[in-house]
């Protein structure tokens, strides 16, 4: 789509922007509303939630021995966590509605623009050395903990998703070269990707064939040089097109030539933008195009593209027939990244009905007037707002931890001294990825739509930006495996991999943290919830190995509902933990936080006495078993 309109000059945050007039003149509309209205989303980074779960629950001095964390001495996090909030609040969120609103344009010849303000707040955060901080320093990485980016990362997916969808990509194709490239494959792409100058994807959905890839048609002819030529369409391709770096390295999976049929025939591809040339520079154009932008229910600001391969020129990465292997180091590094993005469009959204129900007077207490010299009170005093309210808080801070506990898991599955801690700390990956992904990510939606409730008839208007929020949250369910997926490979996979080792040693953590604490008074309530939980959870477990086996369709009846109940009792094990140290903090004197530690204390007790309770359905609704959901023919339907 172009214009004939002039361009206008005008400005946007801290990021010069040039639009035409007729975006400049609607935009421009809408701001003025919402000065009069004073309301315009706006996003803060939790940094002290943040350092609250890095420092005080998870100790992350105590692993300064290993690599890479003696360089994340508590300053220097404290440093760029505060300094990356501030980007995400002044430079990324400013362009959240800008990219909502003008999207992306696809000139005629395939190339694509990203919404004004993107190039310049790329550049920043290029510059910045933002994509660089947890990779290896031999290519260019500052070689910090990936938990660290992990948290960065929550705060631009907050702050502005769309955007922080092309350097995320970007971060999981670094991890399959990584891991899978070659040598030189690593030494001619992983710089330039690593310091942004060039971005990734991955490319794995075809027209008619999404989660079963063994259904895939791209192929590849091999070439006398060693390359292939790779030809088929790719749809869904997240950044797939842009104008922001200099080149694009996509990620393919295709069929090479006389390969098997299904899973075990597909190869794995790195195909360039731009061939490079003898000196490893951007050279001719390959034979891949952005055929169409496609047309989105939100994250309008990242380019979804329908990408056209046409004899392009590829190089097999890892070995040939094994290209799922290779693509699973990407996509388990993007699932987790979704997971993120459930929890930081949930904490966004949170914020601003917070800020919102402060502000807006609507009725009276129930108890009695709480601002007698106003006409009505805010309606932050109702009882239905802050059930709102508390269950979103709860959800987020008990997401946050649970994410960078699983970060730090995926920190030392790689750099722990002793085997046995490098595979106990796999194993809750492998467990635990799943069940991020589909939790967060159905959690964000619910509470981003929660959180629009709280605002009535303004959170279905544009201009306050909670609609957005929604429309944003609800790909996150979907892409990267859609959540009934997450939920089968959690219970088909998961759950029995090596002798149910993972589960079991879960069951065994959390089992023991409540026998350990349920002596404390104080903590006795928290730990008896907790205990009610677990017990149902291993209950479900135990029922799925009964009656999954013998009939299958049991075990996907019960899938969704046992992932949820994973959820629940995992996050209700990090309020449990939470809830222990902010007792201990308050305890030694809280070094002035003791308000802080009081409202951990609040949080986690509405959890468990609000939210923990829902474990209950959920077995119920497994123990049911698969026949009423199965018994109708699909033609009655």
């Amino acid at each position: 789509m172009t214009s004939t309109c002039h361009p206008h000059a005008t400005s946007w945050g801290s990021v010069a922007v040039d639009r035409p007039l007729t975006f400049t003149s609607k935009l421009a509309i809408s701001r003025r509303r919402s000065r009069r209205r004073n309301r315009m989303p706006t996003y803060q980074a939790p940094t002290e939630d943040t350092l609250f779960v890095l420092n005080d629950l998870l100790g992350f001095d105590r692993y300064n021995n290993l690599p890479g964390f003696a360089d994340a001495s508590p300053d220097v996090v404290e440093a760029i966590l505060g300094e990356a909030g501030r980007i995400a609040s002044e430079v990324l969120q400013p362009l959240n509605r800008v990219g909502d609103i003008e999207g992306c344009t696809r000139a005629s010849d395939g190339s694509v623009t990203t919404p004004e303000g993107f190039k310049a707040a790329y550049d920043t955060f290029r510059e910045g050395g933002w994509g660089s901080l947890p990779f290896d320093p031999e290519y260019g990485g500052q070689g910090l903990p990936h938990t660290l980016a992990t948290a960065v990362s929550e705060y631009m997916s907050s702050a502005n998703m769309a955007f922080a969808m092309y350097p995320g990509l970007t971060a999981g194709a670094i991890a399959a070269i990584s891991v899978h490239g070659s040598n030189e494959q690593k030494q001619t792409y992983l710089p330039k990707m690593i310091d942004g100058s060039w971005t990734g994807t991955m490319n794995l959905t075809e027209p008619h064939c999404g989660t079963d890839l063994g259904l895939l048609r791209t192929k590849a002819v091999p070439q006398d040089d060693g390359s292939y030529r790779i030809s088929g369409q790719k749809i869904f391709i997240s950044a797939g097109e842009h104008d922001m770096a200099d080149n694009i390295v996509h990620l393919v999976l295709a069929r090479i030539e006389g390969a098997p049929e299904g899973v075990k025939g597909i190869s794995l591809f790195i195909v360039p933008k731009f061939v490079l040339d003898a000196d490893g520079n951007p050279g001719e154009r390959n034979g891949v195009v952005c055929g169409s932008l496609e047309e989105k229910m939100g994250i309008h600001g990242n380019a979804t593209c329908v990408m056209n391969y046409d004899d392009a020129t590829g190089y097999l990465i890892g070995e040939a027939d094994k290209g799922l292997r290779a693509m699973f180091t990407m996509m388990n590094e993007a699932r987790l990244g979704v997971g993120v993005q459930g929890l930081a469009i949930s904490e966004v959204a949170y914020q601003n009905a917070v800020t919102y129900a402060r502000e807006r007077i609507q009725g009276r207490s129930l108890s009695g007037a709480k601002a007698p010299e106003k006409k009505a009170d805010p309606i932050i005093v109702h009882p239905d707002i802050r059930r709102i309210l508390m269950t979103i808080r709860s959800i987020n801070e008990a997401g946050r931890a649970l994410v960078l506990w699983t970060a730090l898991k995926g920190d030392l599955s790689h750099r722990a001294d002793e085997e046995k801690d490098r595979q106990a700390a796999d194993d809750w990956m492998g467990l635990m990825t799943p069940v991020i992904k589909g939790v967060l990510t159905d959690k964000g939606f619910d509470n981003a739509v929660m959180a629009q409730q709280v605002y009535g008839g303004h959170g279905y208007i544009g201009e306050w930006g909670m609609e957005q929020f929604v429309r944003d949250a609800r790909i996150a369910q979907i892409y990267e495996g859609a959540n009934g997926i997450q939920a089968l490979d959690l219970v088909g996979r998961k759950l029995g991999l090596n002798g149910g080792r993972a589960v079991q040693s879960f069951f065994a953590e959390v089992g023991q943290f409540c026998e350990e604490n349920r002596a404390d008074e104080a903590m006795a309530p928290l730990t008896k919830a907790l205990k009610k939980g677990l017990n149902d959870l291993q209950q479900a477990t135990m029922w799925l190995m009964q009656n999954a086996m013998a009939k299958p369709d049991n075990a996907g009846a019960a899938s969704t509902d046992y992932m949820h109940l994973f959820g629940l009792v995992a996050m209700g094990y990090m309020w449990g933990r939470m809830a222990k140290v902010a007792q201990e903090k308050i305890a030694a004197g809280a070094n002035g936080r003791s308000e802080f530690m009081e409202k951990k204390l609040l949080t986690a007790r509405f959890y468990m006495e609000r939210v923990m309770p829902e474990s209950a359905a959920h077995l119920a609704r497994i123990s049911t078993g698969a026949d009423s959901m199965m018994a109708m023919d699909a033609d009655a339907f």
